[in-house]
């Protein structure tokens, strides 16, 4: 019966080559290599649950006053899309437990890609001619924090509010074109229009999942066309692959992960907390915090408006470049230029311009380790310094000290960490070396004993 449907689907499709080959696929047997995998399944979770939240969820600033279930907020005045939040988490069969999946997934989607981004990054996995690969990563880890920022802003309530007004304030920091830009976005003056709402549920429902899903399509096409990179070891070659085939080796892997992920994922929604809209309550201009903290992925962001000075460049009574711009716009935008660039320097740098199947391993490329050692150290400790406010709170470390504290060491410590990184890497090789010349000796001199 089996063969009878092949062959039927064969002569129609003619694509028994193309399952034939498909099958025979080789992925290099390594640990790492599954983190683009444990994305992919996140982002699948993320699809389903969305879905169903979409169901439930009303897209409308339009005031109402609460007359649900959970009586902190009996008789306060709320819009519909918050309402339907409480409601959908309080009230709807498995929804608090759907929509804190959703909620996991989007954080775990995130931080695979930033995980599988520090494995390209420090094996030099994006090297030629994979660099179009990792090009099309970066945009995806770009469109992935826009979607979460407009996920967990959708909802109205202090935490959202208060995002989108530091969102507000960077768009209008932006030099020359930011007021333009931002009335664009929110057609209007903070916080916008009435179909800002309905602008920004269709950007997060339909327009960025369906690029993410392109970008995964494309992405995946690129892995498959130019096949996997792998590590160095017996009988792999520039030009051999050494692994598991699609079927049978790597396909009851492959699935085994995609029950893992989504059991933890539904396991994290149902047991762990996250984002418990109800106790923030609506968002009020007058109120500035309750303990609502962003998404992890928004730290850095967080740590770099911050971090920057009181300074703000003028002249004539004009100011050139507000002071939002520079932790909310520029930094992030250095810190994904510098990630793009880098292959190109890289290239031009080294004179290396041939293909590459074999990754190195971190102490193969010194200055490569030791660089992204201390650039993501800076990012890093600029993160660190995003919960600078829950540290005074918890630990009673003063603010204002802290700021200060981070002033200087965001500028020492990566250049720490990149001479020691540079260091060991070069301690390694030589300690190599020596191992590798004692090897030779020993054996020559059993050879010479032999003879």
């Amino acid at each position: 019966m089996i063969r009878r449907v092949v062959v039927f689907v064969d002569e129609r499709t003619g694509t028994a080559p193309f399952l034939k080959k498909a099958l025979r696929y080789v992925f290099p047997d390594h640990w790492s290599f599954l983190l683009g995998e444990v994305a992919l399944y996140a982002f699948v979770v993320l699809v389903a649950t969305g879905i169903y939240l979409t169901f439930f969820f009303v897209p409308s600033t339009e005031t109402v006053t609460y007359h649900g279930s959970y009586a902190p907020l009996q008789g306060v005045e709320m819009t519909k899309a918050y309402e339907s939040v409480v409601h959908l988490s309080l009230e709807v069969k498995a929804g608090l437990l759907i929509r804190q999946t959703h909620h996991w997934a989007a954080n775990v989607f995130i931080a695979a890609i930033v995980l599988h981004l520090l494995r390209i990054f420090f094996t030099g996995a994006y090297r030629k001619p994979r660099d179009l690969t990792y090009y099309v990563g970066l945009v995806m880890l770009f469109t992935a924090l826009l979607e979460g920022y407009l996920g967990y802003s959708l909802v109205d309530d202090l935490l959202s509010g208060m995002g989108l007004a530091i969102g507000y304030s960077v768009a209008l920091s932006i030099p020359f074109f930011g007021a333009n830009l931002a009335n664009l976005i929110w057609n209007g003056v903070y916080p916008g229009a009435e179909d800002f709402w309905s602008r920004m549920y269709i950007a997060h429902v339909l327009l960025l999942p369906v690029l993410i899903g392109l970008l995964i399509g494309i992405h995946l096409f690129l892995v498959a066309s130019r096949h996997h990179t792998q590590f160095p070891g017996p009988k792999k070659t520039e030009r051999k692959v050494v692994g598991t085939p699609t079927y049978p080796g790597q396909t009851p892997k492959s699935l085994g992960l995609l029950f893992g992920t989504t059991s933890l994922l539904f396991f994290l929604g149902g047991l762990v907390q996250i984002n418990p809209v109800w106790l923030w309550g609506p968002y009020e201009t007058y109120l500035s915090t309750n303990g609502a903290q962003p998404d992890w992925y928004l730290g850095w962001l967080i740590g770099g408006l911050r971090l920057m000075p009181n300074w703000e460049p003028s002249a004539f009574g004009y100011t050139f470049v507000p002071n939002p711009f520079w932790g909310g716009a520029a930094f992030p935008l250095v810190v994904f230029a510098v990630l793009l660039l880098w292959p190109t320097a890289e290239r031009r740098i080294t004179g290396d311009r041939g293909f590459h199947n074999l990754l190195d391993r971190p102490r193969d490329a010194p200055w490569r380790t030791a660089f992204g050692a201390g650039f993501f150290t800076w990012v890093f400790l600029v993160f660190v310094a995003g919960s600078a406010d829950r540290i005074d709170v918890f630990f009673g470390l003063s603010y204002v000290d802290q700021i200060h504290a981070y002033w200087v060491v965001i500028w020492v410590l990566p250049l720490v960490v990149f001479a020691v990184a540079l260091r060991v890497c070069r301690t390694l090789q030589r300690k190599e070396l020596i191992e590798a010349d004692q090897r030779r000796a020993q054996m020559e001199a059993r050879a010479a004993n032999r003879s």
